[in-house]
Parts: structure tokens; sequence; C-alpha cells
């Protein structure tokens, strides 16, 4: 079912020849300072993968991939990629990428399950990036590490986008703040998992959660992820809490709630995957090429992740619909509606 989200009085800061303008120089300087804060080099991504290898994203595993029959392959299916988080992974193994360094691409898809709105659209286009990590990595604290490089990435390029349009004031926050999904549950406990991510995301600014897919004390995951690639079960010894993975959150002020941009984490090893996989039912996956390749460690440990483009511009441009940054197909009814209170649709 669509939604709308109509903030009041909103005008928009730009025109659309700016807005224009101005997403081309976000994605061009954001992808740079992404690569250098993580050593990461440019690859081509591929749109579609074959059915049947367990390489396409299922996210949380209950949205339908768009496919098609290739006529060449003897009318083998094709699917429309979700995102690359699996695919990442064979792609560092194949150019066989040094621990410290890794890749990025343009991720283009489409999820024809979405819940079309403000914040969701047909169209899905961000920055997939994955870094070859070594078995010490794998900890919170080096997941902490690179959220707050990334962190770093996003504020020059407010910074950047400020200089060039002074009508938009700096709104991120100085800092990104740390929190696990259960530690937030024990601080809103009759609150619902967007209810609490609404409330920390305005406390903070800007707020990373950990142990996203992980069953939370209340016996209900904060939310959905697929078992075979984020690691969010295995435990932190410091804390004792389950996850190496979480959700980028800030405060956007012209909403005014929780906007996420990123999800990412640190990616399973054989250990975590049989275990997520049997927590889940999902045992008959091993049989597959992306799970087999894993299980016979010809795949790298790795961390890695997904930065919404077109959000990442609706958030600097102060937008207040994807639809004003992106092409793509909204029900009739919510453009004219967009279009009545100064919000038009592309």
């Amino acid at each position: 079912m669509s939604y709308l989200i109509k903030p009041a009085n909103y005008k928009p800061l730009l025109d659309m020849k700016q807005t224009e303008l101005g997403i081309k120089q976000i994605k061009e300087f954001f992808q740079q300072n992404l690569s250098s804060e993580l050593r990461l080099r440019r690859v081509t991504a591929p749109l579609f993968v074959l059915k049947g290898m367990g390489i396409n994203d299922d996210l949380s595993g209950i949205e339908r991939p768009v496919s098609f029959p290739i006529k060449d392959l003897g009318e083998q299916q094709a699917e429309v990629v979700h995102s690359l988080a699996k695919w990442k992974r064979v792609t560092l193994a194949d150019y066989d990428i040094e621990p410290g360094y890794g890749i990025y691409t343009d991720m283009n898809a489409i999820r024809a399950d979405e819940e079309l709105g403000n914040l969701h659209s047909l169209y899905v286009d961000q920055w997939d990036w994955e870094r070859v990590i070594a078995p010490e990595q794998r900890t919170v604290e080096f997941l902490k590490s690179i959220v707050t490089r990334i962190y770093a990435a996003m504020r020059r390029t407010e910074y950047m986008i400020c200089e060039m349009y002074p009508q938009i004031k700096s709104f991120l926050a100085h800092d990104i703040q740390f929190i696990h999904s259960e530690e937030l549950l024990q601080m809103y406990p009759d609150k619902t998992a967007k209810e609490r991510e609404n409330l920390i995301a305005k406390r903070y600014g800007a707020v990373f959660i950990i142990g996203i897919g992980s069953k939370l004390s209340n016996g209900e995951p904060h939310d959905l992820r697929a078992p075979d690639y984020d690691d969010y079960s295995t435990i932190d010894p410091n804390t004792g809490l389950p996850g190496l993975n979480g959700d980028l959150v800030v405060w956007n002020d012209v909403l005014g709630r929780a906007f996420e941009l990123s999800s990412m984490g640190i990616r399973v090893d054989k250990e975590a995957l049989l275990r997520q996989l049997e927590e889940t039912g999902k045992q008959d996956r091993l049989k597959l090429y992306f799970h087999k390749r894993l299980m016979e460690d010809t795949l790298p440990l790795s961390i890695g992740g997904g930065i919404g483009q077109s959000r990442l511009c609706m958030l600097y441009l102060k937008k207040a619909h994807i639809g004003e940054i992106q092409a793509s197909i909204w029900p009739e009814d919510m453009r004219k509606e967009c279009a009545a209170i100064g919000m038009p649709l592309i």
C-alpha cells in the first residue's frame, strides 16, 4: 500500500536545474571520498544474474525478484538484482583483492514489492561496496571504525553541497553514535522498531544501530535480514550481544523522522552461515553456487554494504520525496497530491 508524507509548508530550496546539478556533484564527490576512505576500486556490476545460483540478494527473504527467460540459454531464468551483497564477495575472490582493499560499484535494481512513497521507489540506486578483511577484524570495534570513516565522507560531502548552495545549511551531527538494537529496545520497550529509530535519531542526529536481524529479548528482530550475507548472530564478547552488522540512520528534519542511508556489516563466515541457515530453516541453500564456494573457503572474509544514492541526494538537497531526485513510476493520485503541495515528481 503506497503512502505519502506531507511536510507542513514544504518548499523546495532548489529548482529542477539546480537539483540535477546538485545530484551530479554529490554522486561524483561522495564516491571519490568513499573510495579514498576505504581503499576501494570501482568495478562494473551486473543488472541481472542467473536464477538458482544463490548470488542474488533476497533482502529480508520475502521480496520477489523481477525475472525473465533468456532465449539463447534455453529459456533459463535471469533475475534483476535486489542488491549485490553476495555478488561482490565472489568478485573480491575473482579479482584476488588483498585484505585492506575492496571494490565499489553503481548498483541499479528493481524492487517490485516496495511500498511506494517518499522513501521507497521501484527503482533502487546505491553504491554497493565490499572490502576484504582479516580474521581478527571480525569484531564490532572494526565495524564501528568503518562506519565512522563512511560517516566522515558523508560530512565532507555535506560541506561541499552547502558551499555550492548557501541556502542549504549544515545539518548532520558532528559525530555518529552507536547503539545495539537490544539496548534501543530496553530504552523504549513500549515502542515499535520504527518508533525507536525515530526517537534515537532525533536524540543524536546520526546513529548506527547494531545487530539487525538477530532476535531481541522480546522475541522479535529489530528488522529482517536474509541469513546468508550479514553476520547478525556472532556474539560480541565485550557486551554479550549478537551481531556484526547494522543500519546507519540520520534525522531528516524535512520529513521529521529517522532516515536510513546505509545497511552494512561484516559478512558471514562458515560458522555464522551454518548457524543462521539452521535458525531460519534455509539449509537447502548450501547446495547453491555461492554457498558452496563459501563453505569451500574460496571466498574471502569481508565487510560490505550499500549506500543509497537517491536517498543521500534527497537528504543533502532537502527534498521531501525520492521522486524529486529520480525518475520512476508512481500512483497517479500521488503525483497529483505532490504537485499540489509543491513537491513535483520527476
